[in-house]
């Protein structure tokens, strides 16, 4: 039904505060960088009006560092842009600080605790390869 995929890998050894929270903000970039993936506000029987959703589903998917790190690499070899959260972003307290500190890190030295693509679904799926799906 859908040429794209929506995939969020996320460190499996954190608490599950910080596995929501990375959900959450990797999702927002992914939606800020496709906001056509946003469909019709929803309506329930009483009329109450509620946000729109995403169209397509998102798969979250749990990996170790090493795979995330390797998962990453796969991403800039194909140039495939991602949405990245590192571990030092949970010691921010808002965005600019975020920035700040994701702009000290390079692919290299970067400790990556979630990662977001929208993509082709094979590129998706080889990217991802290894992840396996959040318990």
């Amino acid at each position: 039904m859908f040429d794209t995929k929506i995939a969020i890998v996320v460190k499996e050894d954190l608490h599950t505060w910080q596995k929501l929270n990375v959900t959450a903000f990797l999702m927002s970039g992914i939606v800020g960088a496709a906001p056509e993936i946003i469909g019709q506000p929803y309506e329930d029987a009483a009329g109450n009006q509620y946000h729109s959703l995403t169209v397509q589903p998102v798969i979250v998917l749990a990996a170790d560092a090493a795979l995330l790190a390797k998962i990453h690499r796969r991403a800039l070899e194909r140039q495939v842009c991602t949405a990245l959260y590192i571990e030092e972003m949970f010691s921010t307290g808002h965005d600019a600080a975020n920035r700040a500190v994701f702009a000290e890190y390079g692919p290299e030295s970067a400790k990556i605790v979630g990662i977001a693509l929208r993509e082709e679904k094979k590129q998706v799926d080889k990217i991802t390869k290894g992840a396996r799906m959040h318990p």
